[in-house]
């Protein structure tokens, strides 16, 4: 069985790490970029600018220049955007019933391949058991 092309292409929309953190974030209404820091300060500035353009060559948010001074920038979902309002909903009310709450204690980091980062985790955990008591 074939993946459909457009639930694969949803996937790798939604699926980027920090994007649905975002979406979360953009649901409560219009954000500037500080909103999006107060709110995950764990993301690095150039990660949340690439998502942010990322989602708006999607098409899921709008970005707004005000002309004043300083300039003033705004995100907000378009229509396209909102309709993920129920994807979040479910995927919150996944998490709230099978999520313990507590956030991976070996996150990958922004600037390592996925593979480097899976390596360092396993030699940790050896170097951990093997200086364990039995």
């Amino acid at each position: 069985m074939k993946v459909c092309p457009r639930y694969e292409q949803a996937v790798q929309i939604l699926g980027k790490k920090w994007t649905g953190l975002i979406l979360r974030v953009l649901m409560t209404g219009k954000k500037r970029f500080c909103d999006f820091k107060a709110s995950l300060p764990e993301m690095s500035d150039r990660i949340l600018s690439e998502r942010l353009k990322e989602l708006e060559e999607a098409g899921i948010l709008t970005r707004h220049v005000h002309d004043t001074r300083p300039v003033l920038i705004e995100y907000e979902l378009t229509e396209k955007g909102r309709a993920l309002e129920p994807v979040v909903a479910a995927i919150q009310a996944w998490a709230d019933r099978w999520c313990d709450g507590t956030p991976d204690s070996h996150p990958v980091d922004e600037g390592s391949e996925p593979a480097e980062a899976e390596a360092a985790t396993r030699e940790g955990q050896a170097a951990g058991e093997a200086g364990s008591p039995p």
